[in-house]
Formats: C-alpha cells, sequence, structure tokens
C-alpha cells in the first residue's frame, strides 16, 4: 500500500471538529449547577478552559495522531507507562461513568415529574425507581443486541439539547429586556468571586466534568484539515460555543430562581416552568419535559456499551477474567454490561442515603469528577513520557514549543486536575449535605475502591485470562 492510502483523508473541518466537541461538553442538565454561581461563572469557566480543556484537547490530539489504532487512553498510557497502569487508566475512564449514570438519569427522573407531578421531583424512592428502570431497560436492549440508531441520536441532541438550549436562552434574555425582577445581581464586581470560604468554590469539580471527554473526539485529529492550525482553532470554537450556552442558559436558571433553592437535579424545569407561567406557554411544559428525556436517554444509551468495549479490549493483554470476556452472537460483552448495571445500582443507593435529591445528585457528580480526573493526569504523565522515550513516532498534531510547551500544558493540566480532585473533597455550602464527616467518608471510601479494584484485578490475573485471537 502506499504512503498516501495509509494517510487518512483530511475532511473534518474546524466548524464539524468544533461540533463534535459541542456534542460531546454540551449538556443542559449542568445549566443549574453553574447557576450557583451567578455571573462569576464566567471567572470559574475562564480557569477551566485555560487550566484544564486547552491543555487536555491539544495532549490527546497529539497522543491520537502518534497512536491512532483503537484503545485510545488505554494504547497511550500503557506505551509509556506498561499494561497495568494502561489497564488502570481505561479502567478508571469506564468506572466514572457508573457515578455518572445516576446523575442523567436523575436529571430524567426530575423532568418525568413535571409530566406527572412536580413534587415527585423531590422524592428520593421515586428518582431511584426510575434510575434502576431506566439503567437495566436500556442494559437489556444493548444485552440483546439492539442499538440506539445514528438517527435517533441526532433527533434526540437536536430536540433535547439545542432547542431548549436555546430557547432558555431567548427567554432569560426576554426576561433581562422585560424589565422583570433578577434573582442574581448582574454587575462588573459580580464578575469577580468570592473567595473567603473554600466551601463555595466546591461546584468548581462539576464543571471540569463538564468540559472532560475531548479525549474521545482527539480520534478525528488524524482527519483534520492541516491539523496544526486547525486542531486548536476547533477546539477554542467548540469552548466558546459551549461558554455561550452554559453561561447564557445558567444565568436564565439564576435569573428566576434565588441561589439557595436551585434545585441541581430539577432546577432547569423549575425555570421553565416559571418562565412558560409568565409567557403563557404553561401547555408546552409537559412537551418541553419529553424533550429533555428524549434527549437524555439519547445520550445514556451511547454511552452504556461504548466504555464497556474499551474494557473488553484490554482483555487481549489478559486483564479481565474470563466471565466478564463472554460477548455474545452479535458481539455484545453481556456479562461486563451485567456487571456495570450491578455497579450503577449499588451507587444509586445513595439517593435514599442523602439528605436530599440535589445532595446525592452532587456527591455522584464530584465521584464522577474526580474518578475521570485521575484518568487525565495519567494521559498527561504519559504524553510527557512518550514526547521524549518516542520522539521519532510521527504525529500529525504535534504541541507547539517543542518541550517547553508539552510541558507547559502537562503541569498545568495535572495541578488543575489535583486541584479539582481535592476541592471535591470539601463540603459545599450550597446544599444540606447532612454530615460533613460522611460526606467525605463516602467521596473517599468510593475513590479508594474505584483505584483499588482493577490493581487488585491487575495483581491476579492469570496465564488462561489472555483472550484468543
Amino acid at each position: 500500500m502506499s504512503p498516501s492510502k495509509e494517510r487518512p483523508r483530511r475532511v473534518i473541518s474546524i466548524f464539524l471538529l468544533a461540533m463534535l466537541n459541542v456534542s460531546i461538553m454540551a449538556s443542559l442538565r449542568n445549566l443549574p449547577l453553574v447557576a450557583e454561581f451567578g455571573l462569576s461563572a464566567l471567572f470559574y469557566f475562564f480557569v477551566v478552559v485555560l487550566g484544564f480543556l486547552i491543555p487536555c484537547a491539544l495532549i490527546s490530539a497529539e497522543l491520537a495522531t502518534g497512536w491512532p489504532k483503537s484503545g485510545g487512553i488505554y494504547i497511550w498510557v500503557r506505551e509509556a507507562l506498561g499494561d497495568k497502569w494502561g489497564f488502570f487508566a481505561i479502567w478508571m475512564q469506564w468506572v466514572h461513568n457508573v457515578a455518572w449514570y445516576p446523575v442523567i438519569l436523575s436529571f430524567v427522573a426530575a423532568t418525568l415529574a413535571y409530566v406527572i407531578s412536580p413534587a415527585l421531583a423531590q422524592n428520593k424512592f421515586f428518582i431511584l425507581c426510575v434510575i434502576l428502570v431506566g439503567f437495566w431497560g436500556m442494559t437489556f436492549l444493548n444485552y440483546r443486541g439492539i442499538k440506539t440508531s445514528g438517527w435517533f441520536s441526532a433527533i434526540g441532541v437536536i430536540a433535547g439539547t439545542i432547542l431548549p438550549g436555546l430557547l432558555i436562552i431567548a427567554l432569560g434574555i426576554s426576561w433581562v429586556v422585560g424589565g422583570h425582577p433578577l434573582q442574581t445581581p448582574i454587575s462588573w464586581a459580580a464578575v469577580i468571586p468570592t473567595f473567603g470560604e473554600i466551601g463555595n468554590l466546591v461546584f468548581l469539580a462539576g464543571l471540569f466534568l463538564a468540559f472532560s471527554g475531548l479525549e474521545v473526539s482527539a480520534g478525528y485529529a488524524s482527519y483534520v484539515k492541516d491539523p496544526q492550525k486547525n486542531y486548536p482553532r476547533g477546539i477554542i470554537l467548540a469552548a466558546l460555543i459551549t461558554l455561550v450556552v452554559f453561561m447564557f442558559g445558567s444565568l436564565a436558571v439564576a435569573f428566576v430562581i434565588p441561589k439557595e433553592e436551585i434545585s441541581l437535579v430539577s432546577g432547569l424545569m423549575e425555570s421553565f416552568q416559571i418562565f412558560f407561567a409568565k409567557y403563557n406557554f404553561v401547555w408546552f411544559l409537559p412537551i418541553m419535559a419529553l424533550l429533555l428525556v428524549i434527549g437524555a436517554i439519547a445520550e445514556v444509551n451511547s454511552w452504556i456499551i461504548g466504555p464497556v468495549q474499551g474494557l473488553l479490549a484490554t482483555s487481549i493483554h489478559g486483564n479481565l477474567p474470563p466471565y466478564f470476556q463472554k460477548v455474545s452472537a452479535r458481539g455484545v460483552p453481556t456479562n461486563l454490561l451485567l456487571f456495570q448495571a450491578g455497579i450503577m445500582s449499588v451507587t444509586s443507593l445513595i439517593f435514599l442515603y442523602m439528605p436530599n435529591v440535589s445532595s446525592a445528585f452532587w456527591i455522584l457528580t464530584a465521584l464522577s469528577a474526580q474518578s475521570y480526573l485521575i484518568m487525565y493526569i495519567l494521559m498527561f504523565i504519559a504524553a510527557l513520557y512518550l514526547r521524549y522515550s518516542k520522539p521519532h513516532v510521527p504525529r500529525a498534531y504535534k504541541v507547539p514549543f517543542q518541550g517547553k510547551g508539552i510541558w507547559m500544558l502537562c503541569l498545568l493540566g495535572i495541578l488543575s486536575s489535583l486541584f479539582a480532585i481535592a476541592i471535591g473533597f470539601v463540603p459545599p455550602t450550597q446544599l444540606n449535605i447532612g454530615s460533613p464527616t460522611a460526606y467525605v467518608f463516602l467521596l473517599v471510601g468510593g475513590l479508594v475502591a474505584m483505584c483499588g479494584i482493577p490493581l487488585w484485578i491487575h495483581a491476579k490475573r492469570k496465564p488462561h485470562w489472555f483472550a484468543r485471537k
């Protein structure tokens, strides 16, 4: 095969690359979380974009174009640090979803409540039932090989994310122009946050989770036209678009709901309810709820099997017991799917333990962010190591400014990730989380379990675990 045929076609423009990344980052369930910051969210967005988003995007692009074969983070870390840490990295990428699934499904439950009875949005048993029934239902659909089709996913994103996002931004602008009372101040002074109490900064960890996932889209870097210039431009454009959606959408929520009354789970629907009541569109509330549910379900179902397949790929190197290597005639890792659903079910029980739905929503968000950020720290370390240990591996995209550039971005990414992990352990002042000691214990225990299991599995692996080709 000639070299020209081996090179991927440069078919992705800056705009298409930006849209791919927006589809990964933008999720309306994050709007109430961002609304807690008010106008100071602008400052926090700047910190997260500069300290995490840009380093993550550019570093993962270099790794993806240097080691483009399937496996992603597993291959990158394995090449640099060995199979043990490669398996650990892919495990952390997968297991963070176990805490994330109940978060987004609780959003689905709270949204459905506005179709049935709004009071159910704060009913812990209703939330838990929807989480368990919804996830196990989608698990068995995937277990049987039934996957969400492309057109359904596309419709779900447009109907459940883009259109509601544009609508709530328009309603927020109309609210301000109409001179209605605002629940959050608009001034230059409000942009700079107060740092007097560290508990006010805790939700910053949630913003890191909102901007994560770019290592997935980094696989497209080889297909970008002139990647050295256009890839960072596409990332910047995606960050700006996501910033606009998050910023103006969250401000719309903050305009109509007092900060101390914002529910992290049902805040979006509460905002729509207030807007629709003011403009005499209450009849549209159930329709909006249905659109948001469709978008969230499409998002969840698209994630259920993908990370599991990535974990299964490590079995060729003996990292999973034979039981978890079982696949159906359609190639579906059935036992891994059941294992995932089982762990998710146990994790979801935290909704019964915490004082309210919002506190359970947050602690799972924090746990998901912390576990994911551990993976990113390994990615940054791997990038540094590979730049010096394997400098001759061709990369279509390379972090600029040679050694200084990659050192600056990797250190910035590592320090930002460590800060977000640490601050996640601080109980938020905005929520009733019950006992602060119990809160920290749950996070520490969950994180230790997430990190300890893959290391234990790798230490106990046997020769017969190696999958046959």
